[in-house]
């Protein structure tokens, strides 16, 4: 995948960043159901529930565990504000 194409993934929590990162894809944990995001995707806020944010970066899926928060999706940045 063309690095031009991933969009930025920022994990925060109240201590510290967990996660700042190109990739090329996220799954949250909606409170509503998981949602992916994609380059160019919609702005949107969403409150998340316990479960795991995947992310693909470089061809390798990864995970980082949360317990609640919320997502903004903003010109292909998605900020998260957590509790892990």
């Amino acid at each position: 995948m063309n690095p031009a194409d991933n969009i930025s993934l920022i994990v925060l929590t109240p201590e510290k960043t967990l996660l700042e990162k190109k990739v090329s894809k996220v799954s949250l944990p909606g409170t509503k159901g998981r949602f992916m995001v994609l380059r160019n995707h919609a702005p949107l806020i969403s409150s998340l529930e316990e479960g795991d944010i995947v992310y693909e970066s470089e061809g390798v899926e990864y995970k980082v565990y949360i317990t609640s928060g919320f997502a903004d999706v903003h010109d292909n940045v998605v900020t998260v504000c957590a509790e892990s």
